[in-house]
Parts: C-alpha cells; structure tokens; sequence
C-alpha cells in the first residue's frame, strides 16, 4: 500500500509542477488526485512533453531520440510516439520515468490512456540544425492553432506562439496525422535508369474528373502540425433526402488514381477526384443532382470530415447564396471537348450537411466555376470560397 502511495505522490508531484514551472497565464491541466486515469485528454500530451524533455536532459538519450528521428522512413521523419515508447524493451520510457521520479507502469498508463501522439522536429530549419544537443523543446498542443504548451530539459513550462516557431528546435508531441500501420513506398527517381529494354509507358488515365493543378492562399496547419494535409472530397446527394454525403476523397492517404500530396501553398500533376463510372452511377441514381469539390485540410482522421457544424452550415449558405446556388458542377462534355461545367445545388443541402460532419478539420471551402465568381486566373478555372465567401484558393478541374 505504501509503495502505490509513493508511486501516485510522484505522479501528482509530477503534474503539480505542470502548473508551477515558471507558467504564463493560460489554462491549467486537470489536477488529478494521484492516479493517471484522473487526468483529462488534454492534461496527458502535456504531462508526456514534459517527461520526454526531462529525459532529453540526458546526451545518451537524446542521441538515441536524434537517431530514431534521422532513421524513421515516414513523411517529415515521423515517429509514433506510443510504439516509440515500447521498442527496445521500452528503453525510451524507462529513461522518462527516471528523469521524472514517476514509476515506469505509472507512465506508461499515461501514456495508454492518451490520444494516439506522433513525434517529429515539424520546423524544416529545425530538423536541419538540431544536432542533438541540449538546445531543444518539447511542445503539444491538442487542436490545431491552440498555442503550444512546450518544456526544455529543466522541465520548465512555456507557451509558444502558434503561428511563428521559436529560434530554438522544437520536437513536437500532437495527435497522429500519419498512418504509420504500414511502411511507407520507396521514392523512385527514374523508373527506366538501369532497365533495358525501357520500361513500357504508363497506361492512359482512367476517364473522370482530374484535378491538374492546386493553389492555396494559406497552408491552413499551425506549424506545430508540420505540412499540410489537403483533402479533396466529392459531396452529392445522400439517397433522396436533402443531406449530403461524401463520394469519394482524394488525398495523400488514397491508393491510385485518387493519390495526392500536396505540402506546399502550391501544386500540379494529375489526381481524379471522381471517375466517369461513379460519376454516370450518381447521375443516374440522381437525375438532376450534382456534386460539390469541397477541399478541407485534415487534422487527424484521414479522408474523413470533421468540423462543427454551424461553420459548415453559414460557409454553405453565404457561398450558395452569394452565386444563386450555381456552386456544384457536372460533366458538361460534347462532341467537341470534355468538360466540367458549374451547375445548380440544392439550396438547402447546407442546412442538413452537420449529420456527417462533426468535429475540427480546418474547412478550406467548395469550389464554384471562376465564370459564376468572375474573377479568374490563368491556368485554373474554379474557385475555392471558404467561410465568410473568402476566397481561399484556386484550381484546374477538367473531365479526362
């Protein structure tokens, strides 16, 4: 009974000092009464940052954390921080609970009971110029923009600015963005250098609707999140009802043809987004119906929208209502070219399109034909409208 007592006034004491290290003003974690369950969503990430950036007090493990990032294959040197913390026998959460006095099984419960977290240097510069010193941070912040909560390696407590990093490295601690269930492919650079006879040419594009080009105004990610993850969705009618319902998704989690990554402000290649098949299936199980592009930056689940609903119900609204609901397109293709032409959406699709959205993806807006906005520019020919009818991007739609 002693022994848990111990174990349980360490934790607390551990948590105390999440409120009383040199902490600005700002909200402060549940104070649990001694036990990990007690601790709320939000006080768990914290409570792990501030263990990690007390063991980074150590040079032996913050070569060991140095390496693990320089190793892992995933996108921006990715680690999931769970499956970090039990490799090797669970030698990186071994060396937390010794630099925080916690026991071990007290931690690792903390760190079972909280969201699924990955871990990376998310600042470019930083993953550049982080040798593995001493010189390094350890932030989290739950929701996207909420200013980061970050720790050094004495364990003292900042608040970050969540739209510019600090001069100092950050590694960050958020919830999981990537898949990390299977290994990522291999970058090819040329697919006939070494082969002879050349390889074949790839095979012509499926027919359908194909994004060629993407432009952004903003990445829509606080930089504690790292690159973006731009989704493009296509929404239509739900059955017969007045609902919407999402279609398809194109994004960097998609197999081919509907694959994608797009991290900067910018982007051009050839993505589908909705194939000449599901397209005639919808229109033939709709007639009269169209679709909506809807791009969203996603912040956790991929390919699954989330973001509250009476944002999502004034964007609709203020859009539709701003171009006389000619804010949904169709295959318009003739004899002459292949087309995808602005159409009419149903007016009050926006009041019932709450019931499959849900939580906190940034919403980039839908896209309307640059004739029905009447602004244009070259190279593309829709435009993406946002909250407010801001416009938030551009892009080159065409049925191939």
């Amino acid at each position: 009974m002693c022994h848990y007592t111990s174990r349980a006034a360490a934790l607390a004491l551990l948590v105390g000092a999440l409120a009383c290290s040199d902490r600005p003003p700002g909200t402060a974690p549940d104070a649990p009464p001694g036990a990990p369950d007690a601790l709320s969503a939000a006080a768990r990430p914290e409570l792990l940052a501030r263990s990690l950036a007390l063991a980074l007090g150590d040079p032996a493990f913050r070569a060991h954390v140095k390496a693990e990032l320089d190793r892992s294959p995933f996108r921006e040197h990715k680690l999931s921080f769970q499956r970090f913390l039990g490799a090797d026998r669970g030698r990186a959460l071994s060396a937390m609970a010794g630099r925080t006095g916690v026991a071990t099984t007290e931690l690792a419960r903390a760190a079972d009971g909280a969201i699924p977290l990955e871990m990376y240097l998310p600042v470019p510069e930083h993953r550049r110029s982080w040798t593995g010193d001493a010189n390094v941070l350890v932030a989290t912040a739950v929701a996207d923009h909420d200013p980061p909560v970050a720790f050094d390696v004495q364990g003292n407590r900042q608040l970050l600015d969540p739209e510019r990093p600090p001069a100092t490295p950050v590694i960050a601690l958020v919830p999981v963005e990537t898949d990390f269930s299977t290994a990522p492919a291999p970058i090819i650079g040329c697919w006939t250098c070494g082969f002879w006879p050349p390889l074949p040419p790839p095979p012509a594009p499926v027919p359908g609707l194909y994004m060629t080009k993407a432009h952004f105004v903003d990445d829509f990610e606080g930089w504690l999140k790292g690159a973006p993850e731009f989704e493009i969705h296509i929404l239509g009618q739900k059955a017969q009802t007045d609902s919407l319902t999402d279609y398809q998704c194109a994004g960097e989690r998609q197999p081919a043809p509907y694959y994608f990554d797009q991290n900067a402000l910018d982007w051009s290649g050839g993505v589908m987004l909705f194939s000449k098949v599901q397209l005639d299936a919808y229109n033939a199980a709709h007639p009269g119906q169209n679709i909506r592009v809807f791009v969203v930056e996603d912040d956790d689940t991929a390919c699954e929208i989330k973001a509250n609903r009476d944002i999502v119900g004034n964007l609709f609204k203020a859009v539709d209502g701003a171009y006389k609901a000619l804010t949904a397109g169709n295959d318009s293709s003739n004899t002459v070219a292949k087309l995808f032409k602005r159409a009419n959406a149903i007016q009050k699709l926006w009041a019932a399109v709450a019931s499959f959205i849900n939580t906190n993806d940034e919403l980039v807006g839908t896209a309307v034909e640059d004739a029905v906005v009447g602004i244009s520019y070259p190279g593309y020919n829709w435009i993406v409208k946002g909250e407010n009818n801001a416009t938030n991007g551009w892009l080159n739609l065409a049925m191939q």
